[in-house]
């Protein structure tokens, strides 16, 4: 009997249910290979969930942990929890120059197709004879990983998280098994959630309640950092973002985050974010203003103000970081002589978004045009405009057609009236 599995590249035989004892075989398993490229490395995928648009991802990740080790001066000890067919893992080991990667994914399923990856570009020990191992394979839950990592003492400098939905299950585990100073690479991919569709369910994941507001797809990141920041605080850890990251297949939200003892003052960057439908802007809330909410704009519509949170209101990137990432990957090569463009791109946006004078969210055009009664103007004119009348502004990496600035929404709508008339 011959049964396809859900994926038409694997195919499994088992024996009849009732076979002649002399002819009696165990089932095998035949998997079909499908080879893909990244940077340069070649692996096979089998039959592991893998997207090619998850490369930049990928990318940022290589970067952020060979940064690390050039910045500590010691050894790369990385964690793949779900390396799935361990492209990551096999990047770390070559392009991060990690001095040990263990690569885990809780379908053993797997296990063949991520030990041929590897141990195809990279010896499993150490040149040199000392006998320390490079890389190895596990196959259990992630979770249970990171706990017994914790329970040994058996600490990471770069832990990546390449989870499915919003689990944030893996947090508390992750924060037990990193070392201090070390790099948490966490993910979400639930954009329905960061969309305030299911606010009990953002409330029991990352304990905001999440309301729908026009930059959806920034709440989500926002969200993501605020329940790292719980849970870190519950330990007695602190976190800072060096990046964010929003790309729109999936969605996926990926953030880094440096892990430090101490905690957090409770009123610096963890806070609530009430958005005005009426007049369109939003401003930060803190704890103990809560009972007091209310526009400038004095509007009367009921039900006019939307309130999320609390979640992280602070900067999304470290403008330095970024840099130094900027820097290295143009000595890669990953960037300049017309290569690299989107990558060179999403950086020079995400070092922009690191202004100070910028707050949360993003105005999108389109919305001033609607409020205008308005062509939507260029976003290259209303940056320059903005700018020209003094306030911050800047692209966003989340939103193509929209703008960060600290300029209020009536006077978004006057500049861009002004621009019509031009």
């Amino acid at each position: 009997m011959i049964l396809l599995s859900p994926n038409p590249t694997c195919i499994l035989t088992l024996k009849p249910l009732n076979p002649p004892i002399s002819k009696s075989k165990p089932p095998t398993i035949f998997c079909k290979s499908e080879f893909k490229s990244e940077r340069g490395l070649e692996f096979d995928v089998g039959d592991t969930f893998f997207r090619h648009e998850s490369a930049t991802g990928r990318d940022l990740g290589v970067l952020a942990a060979s940064l690390h080790k050039k910045h500590n001066n010691k050894h790369l000890k990385v964690l793949d929890a779900m390396c799935g067919c361990g492209i990551r893992s096999l990047r770390y080991l070559v392009e991060s120059n990690a001095d040990f990667v263990l690569a885990n994914d809780a379908d053993d399923v797997h296990r063949r197709v991520v030990l041929s990856n590897l141990s195809k570009r990279v010896s499993r020990i150490e040149d040199g004879g000392n006998g320390r191992r490079r890389w190895v394979v596990t196959n259990d839950d992630a979770n249970r990983v990171m706990m017994e990592c914790c329970l040994k003492r058996d600490y990471f400098d770069f832990i990546d998280i390449d989870s499915f939905g919003s689990d944030s299950s893996f947090l508390r585990s992750a924060f037990g098994a990193v070392r201090f100073g070390g790099l948490l690479y966490v993910t979400s991919t639930d954009g329905y959630t960061s969309g305030g569709h299911r606010p009990l369910h953002s409330l029991s994941s990352y304990g905001a309640y999440i309301r729908p507001m026009p930059y959806c797809n920034e709440l989500g990141l926002r969200m993501l950092i605020g329940g790292a920041i719980r849970e870190a605080a519950v330990l007695g850890y602190y976190v800072t973002p060096l990046f964010s990251y929003y790309s729109y297949h999936g969605p996926v939200f990926r953030v880094l985050l440096r892990v430090d003892r101490g905690k957090l003052p409770i009123s610096r960057h963890y806070n609530f974010i009430r958005h005005c439908t009426e007049c369109g802007n939003s401003e930060a809330i803190s704890w103990d203003k809560l009972g007091q909410l209310n526009c400038p704009c004095n509007s009367n519509v009921l039900g006019s103000l939307v309130v999320s949170g609390p979640l992280w209101t602070g900067p999304l990137h470290s403008e330095s970081y970024l840099k130094e990432m900027l820097n290295l990957a143009e000595e890669w090569g990953w960037i300049g002589n017309n290569t690299g463009k989107d990558l060179e791109k999403l950086l020079k946006y995400m070092i922009d978004e690191s202004d100070p004078q910028l707050p949360f969210g993003y105005i999108k055009l389109d919305e001033v045009s609607s409020r205008g009664k308005i062509n939507s103007p260029s976003l290259r004119s209303m940056l320059s405009s903005l700018q020209k009348n003094g306030y911050s502004a800047s692209r966003s990496h989340i939103e193509s057609n929209a703008i960060k600035t600290n300029c209020p929404m009536s006077m978004c709508v006057v500049i861009a009236k002004e621009l019509q008339a031009c």
